[in-house]
């Protein structure tokens, strides 16, 4: 019912920067939050960084003041920035969205994953 292609990621040196990029499309009724997710190896899946439909955002401690999460207006389009990355935020990353695909009929959707190597 909903599709999310996510773009950018791969490899970079520790303090350099990347930018992720997922577009959802599909039987899209209204879109209540955007989200960023990752997993490293061994580890379980943890959000990064969230913006719901009235602007506003939530970030995970380890990322904030580095991280910068936007949603184009209107669009179905959410881009996370990621600057001063450090070896720690490898990881693979998802794109996350919960929406309404009726007025009734909501769920989680996910992307398949954009693997992000911070190293030197």
């Amino acid at each position: 019912q909903v599709q999310l292609v996510e773009s950018g990621g791969g490899a970079v040196q520790p303090g350099g920067s990347l930018g992720l990029s997922c577009v959802a499309s599909g039987s899209i009724f209204h879109l209540v939050a955007m989200a960023w997710y990752r997993q490293a190896p061994g580890k379980e899946r943890e959000l990064v960084a969230s913006r719901n439909s009235g602007g506003g955002s939530n970030y995970a401690d380890s990322v904030k003041g580095r991280f910068t999460i936007s949603r184009i207006t209107g669009g179905n389009t959410v881009s996370l920035q990621m600057d001063t990355l450090k070896p720690e935020d490898t990881a693979v990353y998802y794109c996350n969205v919960r929406a309404y695909v009726t007025t009734s009929e909501w769920g989680d959707y996910w992307g398949p994953g954009t693997p992000v190597t911070v190293s030197s």
